[in-house]
């Protein structure tokens, strides 16, 4: 069964908070803003010796088909010697989507991604950070269904960051909750 964010929205999330926190305007009924998604390639870049805009290039081309925009290249502000790090370099790429593409990423990310990941078991609640949004890294791009296995040369993660306007951790697990993020089940303590 799909799962739809929007649909889901609409009509789970508004009518638990309703129900549940006694929200009456609509528009304080929390949402999330905008998903991030970020991917640190200065180690790899690093490693090799030579040429690295190809590298850059194809890193790119693969977070693009994976969310279906094209990443910001993002260089070091400054040098630290201590990282072999120069004022310049390229360390990462960052994606933020909004509106339509991030509702479709979702959908891909929960009906798709996930049940492809090898040892998923939920998203831990301690992902939840205390103003509310979740972060989520994966580190198995074959997951993706945009990339195929041999098109995955080296190996790079993402850092997933769902940015929410709610103002409290509790309220923002009920709506992901409420959204069918398959978050993990609270276990009792041992005492």
């Amino acid at each position: 069964m799909k799962i739809s964010y929007t649909d889901n929205y609409t009509n789970k999330a508004k009518q638990a908070f309703k129900k549940e926190f006694n929200q009456d305007n609509e528009l304080s009924i929390p949402k999330i803003t905008k998903v991030c998604i970020n991917s640190g390639i200065g180690k790899i870049l690093a490693r090799t010796d030579g040429n690295n805009d190809n590298m850059i290039q194809d890193f790119s081309d693969k977070l693009a088909r994976i969310t279906g925009q094209k990443p910001k290249i993002c260089k070091a502000k400054k040098s630290i010697a201590g990282f072999k790090l120069r004022e310049g370099s390229i360390v990462g790429l960052n994606v933020t989507l909004r509106g339509k593409k991030m509702a479709d990423f979702m959908d891909r990310l929960i009906n798709i991604v996930f049940p492809r990941t090898r040892d998923f078991w939920g998203i831990d609640r301690k992902n939840f950070d205390k103003t509310g949004n979740l972060t989520i890294g994966i580190t198995e791009m074959n997951a993706f269904p945009e990339l195929s296995y041999d098109v995955i040369k080296a190996g790079f993660g993402v850092e997933i960051n769902f940015v929410t306007n709610t103002d409290s951790k509790e309220k923002s697990i009920k709506l992901f909750e409420a959204l069918g993020f398959p978050l993990k089940p609270i276990t009792p303590s041992k005492k």
